[in-house]
């Protein structure tokens, strides 16, 4: 008896229906997979032969073969078990498989019949057609997740007997409901509060510039003048994430396999990973491509702690995201294109020991190992940062004096109105008057700026200009959006 099954399979971010056909015939007892299929696929014959039977029901006898439509498309992870076992089961007549066609089914089987979590359960959801499909039978744990997509009906199931008993009786689907975006509990971030930082009242000048216009920075100092904790404390001045945002973060992370015990990921991303980090760790890719870095930092953060200590191939592989907010991974098959719109803070010092500018101790370090060091970082990639600021070391008697700063949230506030007010802008809004366009063309000229650092100037004099509530850019505005290029002066 023949019977067919869908579920989906994954590439990139994005998923495709896969038609899954069993046949059981006269002949020896053999299990055979057939249409591409990887090793954790081939692996199901013994996890659905252990789950069937320990569910209670009898694996039939024969040879049985599994196809796996498109033939010519690879399939991937354990997520084909549940469909699998239901195409088997319905092939030896237990339940009627008219059904089977109305719905998609996905999740990997435990030997005692336990349907168990898989990865990109909201990239299915998203993909599925409410036109062809009445819904997705899914792991109870993946759910939550899928339901947020509102596309078609998710059915949350936790055991192979529950998805045999709803085929069998239809009353029993409930499809879950998603919780709106603002009931959903926001993720433990960690984050500190600006108002904790003593000094640094220029930097934090700067980094609020950055957070209210997307702009990406790099900040240089010696060790220990507080880069990586205000770094770690941008994030609590971004403004909130909306739900299309929030869905994307979350397909990605879904996908990544690091959506953990919750339904969305509803606070922005801040990633922070290490100098010894591949290129391909960063950018994303690997045989089935997995999204990288600079994916998981898309709409929040991505700190790059001593950044020329990162291999320098592998910092150049950020061009294409800083440029495009997105990457493009090319495979014989299939070219992959994974999101990647992401605020990139680089921290670095400004020589090898540390102390060239306006550290503790002198400096020892010569000229060409200064050389060396600083073009660990090149030009190109310079150029698509937006500001560059000289992070001094504290001193001593501000350290133990009670910080009066301004609290996140009060700069959250102020970076929140200047998002939304460029998201509206044209080119028209870029308009500098007579005198801040004399003084950039000088800045310019002596600083031998390029085209794309010459623009980097001008958008960083309009969100100075927004956070004043200007409608012309002034050469007050651009003066200071001068003085954040400080590598270009060095």
């Amino acid at each position: 008896m023949l019977a067919k099954i869908f579920c989906f399979a994954l590439f990139g971010l994005d998923a495709f229906p896969i038609t899954i056909e069993a046949d059981i015939a006269d002949g020896l007892p053999s299990f055979t997979i057939v249409g591409l299929p990887d090793n954790a696929v081939k692996e199901s014959r013994e996890r659905v032969r252990s789950a069937i039977h320990n569910s209670g029901y009898e694996f039939p006898q024969g040879r049985i073969t599994i196809n796996l439509s498109p033939a010519d498309t690879k399939k991937e992870g354990p997520c084909f078990d549940l469909p699998i076992a239901l195409s088997i089961l319905s092939a030896s007549g237990l339940f009627d498989h008219r059904l089977l066609g109305s719905f998609a089914f996905l999740g990997e089987l435990s030997l005692d019949g336990s349907i168990l979590s898989i990865s990109g359960a909201l990239s299915y959801a998203l993909s599925a057609n409410p036109e062809q499909c009445k819904g997705i039978f899914l792991p109870l744990t993946n759910a939550p997740e899928a339901a947020m997509a509102d596309n078609v009906p998710i059915f949350p199931v936790a055991h192979l007997k529950e998805v045999i008993a709803a085929l069998n009786d239809p009353s029993m689907l409930k499809p879950l409901k998603a919780k709106p975006l603002i009931e959903q509990k926001p993720r433990s971030t960690g984050i500190s509060d600006f108002s904790e930082v003593k000094g640094q009242a220029h930097v934090k000048r700067g980094l609020e510039i950055a957070a209210a216009g997307g702009h990406n920075v790099i900040l240089i100092g010696p060790p220990g003048s507080g880069k990586t904790m205000l770094a770690k404390r941008m994030a609590g001045i971004l403004p909130d994430i909306n739900k299309t945002e929030a869905l994307e973060v979350t397909q990605i992370y879904s996908i990544a396999g690091l959506l953990k015990n919750t339904a969305i990921i509803n606070s922005r991303p801040f990633r922070n990973p290490h100098h010894t980090a591949s290129d391909i760790a960063l950018i994303g890719g690997g045989p089935n491509p997995r999204p990288g870095e600079v994916s998981l930092a898309h709409h929040g953060i991505l700190f790059l702690d001593e950044t020329p200590e990162f291999d320098r191939h592998t910092l150049e592989v950020l061009r294409q995201p800083l440029e495009d907010h997105h990457v493009v991974i090319a495979r014989a098959a299939r070219t992959i294109k994974f999101p990647a719109k992401f605020l990139l803070i680089a921290a670095m010092n400004p020589c090898p020991c540390g102390f060239r500018l306006g550290g503790r101790k002198p400096c020892h370090c010569s000229s060409p190992e200064i050389s060396r060091y600083m073009n660990k970082i090149s030009g190109p990639l310079l150029d698509r940062i937006d500001l560059h600021i000289e992070v001094n070391a504290v001193k001593s008697d501000e350290l133990f004096r009670k910080s009066d700063g301004e609290s996140s949230s009060v700069i959250k506030k102020r970076t929140t109105k200047v998002w939304q007010k460029q998201k509206a802008y044209t080119k028209e809004n870029y308009h500098i008057d007579h005198e801040g366009q004399q003084l950039l063309k000088m800045a310019s000229e002596r600083l031998g700026l390029s085209g794309r650092a010459h623009e980097k100037i001008i958008k960083v004099a309009r969100t100075i200009a927004d956070l004043e509530d200007a409608e012309t850019i002034k050469p007050h505005h651009i003066a200071e959006a001068i003085g954040y290029r400080a590598l270009d002066k060095i």
